[in-house]
């Protein structure tokens, strides 16, 4: 069984005359892992070849999590197929500071877990920043790795992420193109971005030892990677943009052997993948249609209805009005395939014509499944379509996939442990507890893991929150869901790969449950993965439902929504549920359940605000756009995309 979207996929061109914004190569493959295979075949090849030559290959590694799959293909090459990295030299291209090699942020550690342990690499092949370091010792240090990697014959092939701020390595804005490996003071969007690996800001060092871009420069070879739409906006800078300090990524235009390797998210904003149109003539299918329709609606700020054949043809859709045949046909079918999306009814309403609507009128009274990555998701991200299922009279399930004990701050389980020692009866044993959690959360270093006890505890607690914002919302407690997916359960924020055991829970509860409606998060932009690998559990669940001949889910539709990070292009869009401003108060509420997330979040991502200001901005934009095309004005709309099982 695969997945598919109901839109028809635009097909990606790469031909030269696509990428004339482009000022570096930038191959598109369909997802990260495909892109990481990709990239982790070259560097074998290379590897082999230079076997064959009796020489070295000297590489620049990265760390983070955009690497992580190309080294797991390389660890995969050497038990499976022999691969040997005896000829390999490596030089990894930063390292927090002060940082002690030993700790769970170091990324000596991190080389370890996810290569260097795993492959036949000589120990005194790898080098990596000293974050350790006195500070009087760091400039000599940098001199003496630069000069390594010169007698070394300098780097064949060196690995690049690239953060928000366009920094590679940690060569934030401002750094100079001639510049060597250094110490630096980290940005603090910089630091934001790991603040979710270290358990918060404050715990994040200012400093760090990075090569300089200078020294990446010099490699024979760079592979840029950048996976997800948080990637987008960075990607299209550093491709499409001028070279400037304010954004290092810029620099590598001037380098003759540079290829960016992106997945299709984070080509998004890319000319050729946004707007096709202005770069070839396009393949127009209704999807397209639609996107460029609205594009040009808001780039002219004119409402859909009162574009003009000139609009069309002043801004590269020439062939779209020759095609199709006036602008006014272009409109009228965009306008109404966007009034169709539209329904305050989002378990369908009864005794309608459902044709042009996007969810059956049979059954009157379905059966919603809703999952929440995380305790608050379902609030945060469909708490208005939440609601007007339960007050519309739907049998409303939530399934709670993950504890979400790790974004619990410490002072929660004791304020929570002090509250259950004034009201126990019988306080010896609670007593002793308490002492044990007081203890060890006094000593507990930045981003050590929990005990199970305390783990257990910051589960309890958001599930408490969990459980009030059912009731508050008119879910019935025994329709809530507390599935604890083991994948989670590391009291880290890497987390395990996901399981049969996963998907087996998943499997028991929709066969039990049998929705009509299923909703889940189609946001993989989460800091940490979450939201991605728990839709993935549902789909392979949803997959062996099919394969075990499940009839009921003939009779289901899928509906994603998106979580705190990102939304739905309106182009995509396929229900849209308007939210009227007592509702969107009822949903803010509902939200504020969820206390322990209440004032700060233990992982904001690249977002400062609360997650009910992020939802109710989000909402309210796309309600003042959908008027801007000229819909009707809502107070906020909540988006959903739908996707069937083939």
């Amino acid at each position: 069984m695969a997945l598919s979207s109901t839109k028809p996929v635009s097909i990606i061109s790469n031909t030269d005359e696509a990428k004339k914004f482009e000022k570096i190569n930038t191959e598109i493959h369909d997802n990260s892992k495909e892109a990481s295979l990709y990239v982790a075949n070259e560097i074998a090849a290379l590897i082999k070849e230079r076997q064959k030559e009796g020489k070295n290959v000297v590489l620049g590694l990265a760390t983070g999590s955009t690497p992580t799959d190309v080294y797991d293909n390389l660890v995969k090459f050497h038990k499976e197929d022999g691969l040997s990295f005896k000829n390999v030299i490596t030089f990894n291209l930063d390292e927090y500071y002060p940082m002690n090699a030993e700790s769970i942020h170091s990324y000596v550690r991190f080389m370890n877990e996810h290569l260097f342990d795993h492959i036949d690499i000589k120990e005194s092949n790898v080098n990596i920043p000293d974050g350790s370091l006195d500070k009087e010792d760091v400039r000599d240090f940098c001199e003496a790795y630069e000069k390594k990697i010169t007698e070394a014959g300098g780097i064949d092939i060196q690995v690049l992420g690239i953060g928000r701020t366009g920094h590679i390595g940690f060569n934030e804005p401002g750094s100079s193109l001639k510049s060597q490996t250094r110490m630096v003071r980290l940005d603090r969007v910089t630091r934001l971005d790991a603040a979710s690996d270290f358990f918060g800001l404050e715990n994040v060092p200012n400093k760090a030892i990075t090569m300089g871009v200078g020294t990446i420069m010099d490699a024979k070879r760079i592979i840029l990677m950048a996976w997800g739409e948080g990637k987008a906006g960075i990607i299209k800078k550093s491709v499409e943009g001028p070279i400037k300090e304010s954004i290092p990524a810029t620099f590598l235009q001037n380098h003759s052997n540079c290829d960016y390797i992106v997945d299709q998210a984070a080509a998004s904003s890319l000319t050729r993948v946004q707007t096709p149109w202005l770069v070839s003539d396009c393949d127009w299918n209704e999807n397209l249609i639609k996107r460029a329709t609205i594009w040009l609606s808001e780039k002219l700020d004119k409402a859909i209805l009162k574009l003009t054949n000139e609009d069309y043809n002043e801004h590269g859709m020439g062939s779209l009005v020759a095609e199709i045949g006036s602008a006014e046909h272009i409109n009228l079918i965009v306008f109404n395939q966007l009034q169709r999306t539209i329904t305050g009814w989002p378990g369908g309403k009864p005794n309608a014509d459902d044709s042009s609507r996007p969810e059956r009128n049979t059954p009157q009274r379905k059966t919603s499944l809703i999952f929440s990555p995380h305790p608050d998701d379902d609030v945060i991200s469909m708490g208005g379509t939440l609601l007007r299922l339960v007050d519309q009279g739907h049998d409303v399930h939530v399934a709670y996939q993950t504890s979400g004990n790790i974004a619990v701050f410490d002072d929660e389980v004791i304020r929570f442990m002090d509250f259950a020692k004034d009201i126990q009866v019988d306080t010896d044993g609670l007593n002793k507890q308490i002492s044990e959690v007081r203890e060890f959360l006094k000593s507990k270093a930045p981003g050590q893991i929990d005990s199970p006890e305390i783990q257990r505890i910051k589960g309890l607690i958001r599930k408490g929150e969990a459980l009030a914002a059912c009731r508050y919302c008119g879910v019935e407690e025994a329709n809530a869901h507390f599935q604890n997916l083991p994948f989670y359960e590391t009291g880290t924020v890497k987390k395990k790969p996901h399981s049969d055991a996963d998907v087996q829970l998943t499997y028991d509860l929709l066969n039990k449950i049998q929705p009509h409606q299923i909703f889940a998060a189609g946001d993989l932009s989460d800091p940490h993965g979450t939201h991605r690998v728990c839709l993935q559990v549902i789909f392979e669940a949803m997959e062996k439902l099919v394969q075990d001949g499940a009839k009921w889910i003939d009779d289901c539709y899928f509906w994603l929504y998106r979580g705190a990070w990102q939304e739905w292009d309106i182009a995509d869009m396929e229900m849209t549920v308007p939210i009227g401003p007592k509702d969107m108060e009822r949903k803010r509420n509902g939200i504020f359940k969820h206390q322990s997330q209440k004032d700060a979040a233990m992982f904001p991502g690249n977002d400062s605000r609360e997650f009910w200001q992020r939802a109710e901005q989000r909402n309210q934009d796309t309600a003042r756009r959908y008027n801007a095309l000229g819909m009707a004005e809502y107070e906020a709309m909540e988006g959903f995309v739908r996707y069937h099982f083939k």
